[in-house]
C-alpha cells in the first residue's frame, strides 16, 4: 500500500545504488581536494574520475567474504580505476565516508519532506477558509463547551503544521555535516582544511569536532522532529476519527463509489486512512527512540548505531512521506456536514451560553461563585429534564432579580462567540 502513496524518489534515496553513490561523490571530493593540494597527481585524479564507479552485486560478493561493506565498496571500486585507486581513500576512515554520505543521503530526504509539508499547509489554508464561518460545537473533554467555526480547526493545524515545517528546517540543517577527520577524529592522516573544502563541495557544513562518527545527538534531533511531525499528523487524524462517529457525523473520509468498509457489514464506512495514520506515528515514535538510544557509543565509537539507522532512517522518512500525503489527500477530499453541526449545537438546549450568563450576573455585583451556583442549577436542571436554558433562567426569580429579559435575550447571541474569528485568521495566515 505504500507504494500509492510514496514518491519513488524517497525510496531510491535508500536504495543501494544511491547509496553507494554517496559514498562515491564523498571519496572523489576528497580526492579532487587533494590534487588541488598536490597530494594526487592530476594524471591520477582524471584517471579516477572517469573510471571510479562500482557494481552493486560485486560489492555484496566481496562483502561475504570480507564483512566489511566499505572495504567491499572500495575493492569494486578499485578493480575498475586500476593503480590510480591507490589514491582513493588516503587518510579516511570509513565513518567519513559513511557518515558524511548519510547526511547527503537525509538532506534529500528533508527535501521531499518539506515539499510534503507545504502541499499539506496549502490544503489546510485553504479549507480553514472554507470552513471559516462554519459554525460548530466546541468540545472539551468530549462535551458540549462553546461555540466555534469548523475553519478554526484548520486554521489551529495550519499554525502547528508551520511550526513543524520549522523544526524540519532546523533539525536538517543539524544533520547537514560532513567529517573527513580520521580514525578518531584528529586529523593525523589528513589535513583540516581538507575536510572544510570537501564539505563546501559537498553543500555540507564541516563538523566542528568529531571522534570517529559525526554525534548521534544530531540524528537524534532529526528522528525527533519526525516523530513529532507524526504526531501531529495523528492529531488530525484522531479528530477526524471522533467527528466522523455515528453519534457525531460532522466530518467523515470521502467514501468512494465501490469501496466497502466492512466484510460483514455492508452499511460500514470507517475512518480507515485516520486509524492507518495513528497506527503509524507510533512507528514514527519508536523509532525516534532508537535514535536516542543511538547517542551513547563507546569511546571514540562502536557500531552498535550503524544498524539501528540501518532501519529508522528509510523506514522514517519514507513513512512520513506516506503520511504526509495521505492526510494531505484525506482533507483535501474531507466530506462536512454543516447540517449535523447545526443539530448537534441543538443537543444541549444552548447550554453553551452559560459562561455569558455567569460574566453578565458578576457585572451586576454578584460574587462569581454564587453566579456560578445560580446558572450551575438551572443548567443541570435543563441537562436532566431539556428545555432551554434562556428559558430556565427567565423562570429563575433569583435571576430575574438582576437580569431583565432583554438582557438575557442579548447573551443567548451565537455572534458573540464569533466575533474574533477574522482577527485568528488573519494572525494565523498573515505570514504565510
Amino acid at each position: 500500500m505504500i507504494e500509492r502513496y510514496t514518491r519513488p524518489e524517497m525510496g531510491r534515496i535508500w536504495s543501494l545504488e544511491n547509496k553507494y553513490q554517496k559514498w562515491l561523490e564523498v571519496e572523489l571530493a576528497v580526492c579532487e581536494v587533494l590534487a588541488e593540494d598536490g597530494r594526487i597527481p592530476w594524471k591520477d585524479l582524471e584517471e579516477i574520475r572517469s573510471r571510479a564507479r562500482f557494481d552493486v552485486k560485486r560489492i555484496d560478493e566481496i562483502e561475504k567474504e570480507t564483512h566489511h561493506d566499505v572495504i567491499a565498496f572500495l575493492t569494486s571500486v578499485a578493480e575498475n580505476v586500476g593503480p590510480a585507486s591507490r589514491h582513493i581513500h588516503e587518510g579516511l576512515t570509513s565513518s567519513d565516508v559513511l557518515d558524511t554520505a548519510l547526511a547527503l543521503q537525509l538532506q534529500q530526504a528533508s527535501l521531499i519532506l518539506r515539499e510534503d509539508l507545504e502541499k499539506l499547509l496549502e490544503v489546510l489554508r485553504r479549507r480553514a477558509y472554507q470552513w471559516k464561518d462554519t459554525v460548530m460545537m466546541g468540545r472539551s473533554h468530549g462535551i458540549h463547551a462553546e461555540p466555534m467555526t469548523f475553519g478554526l480547526k484548520f486554521a489551529l493545524w495550519h499554525a502547528e503544521m508551520e511550526r513543524n515545517l520549522v523544526r524540519l528546517r532546523q533539525a536538517a540543517e543539524s544533520v547537514e555535516v560532513g567529517m573527513i577527520s580520521g580514525a578518531v577524529g584528529t586529523y593525523a592522516n589528513i589535513d583540516p582544511s581538507v575536510e572544510k573544502r570537501v564539505c563546501e563541495r559537498l553543500g555540507l557544513k564541516p563538523e566542528p569536532v568529531s571522534n570517529q562518527v559525526i554525534q548521534r545527538d544530531r540524528h537524534a534531533e532529526f528522528f525527533t522532529t519526525l516523530a513529532l511531525i507524526g504526531c501531529s499528523i495523528e492529531k488530525v487524524a484522531v479528530e477526524i476519527r471522533h467527528l466522523q462517529r455515528t453519534e457525531v457525523r460532522e466530518a467523515e473520509e470521502y467514501f468512494a463509489a465501490g469501496q466497502k468498509g466492512s466484510s460483514a457489514m455492508p452499511h460500514k464506512r470507517n475512518p480507515i486512512a485516520s486509524e492507518n495514520l495513528s497506527g503509524l506515528a507510533r512507528i514514527l515514535r519508536g523509532n525516534a527512540l532508537a535514535a536516542m538510544e543511538n547517542v551513547p557509543l563507546w569511546h571514540e565509537r562502536d557500531i552498535s548505531h550503524s544498524s539501528v539507522e540501518r532501519v529508522i532512517a528509510p523506514d522514517s522518512t519514507i513513512l512520513l512521506d506516506y503520511m504526509l500525503k495521505r492526510l494531505t489527500g484525506v482533507l483535501d477530499r474531507l466530506t462536512v456536514y454543516p447540517e449535523n453541526m447545526q443539530r448537534n449545537m441543538r443537543l444541549t438546549g444552548s447550554l453553551c451560553f452559560s459562561q455569558q450568563v455567569m460574566l453578565a450576573l458578576t457585572r451586576k455585583g454578584i460574587t462569581r461563585e454564587e453566579a456560578y451556583g445560580m446558572v450551575q442549577k438551572n443548567a443541570m436542571e435543563v441537562w436532566e429534564s431539556g428545555g432551554q436554558l434562556d428559558e430556565a433562567l427567565k423562570k429563575d426569580s433569583q435571576v430575574m432579580e438582576h437580569l431583565t429579559e432583554q438582557e438575557i435575550d442579548a447573551i443567548f447571541d451565537l455572534q458573540y462567540h464569533l466575533k474574533h474569528v477574522d482577527h485568528i485568521f488573519e494572525t494565523v495566515f498573515k505570514s504565510s
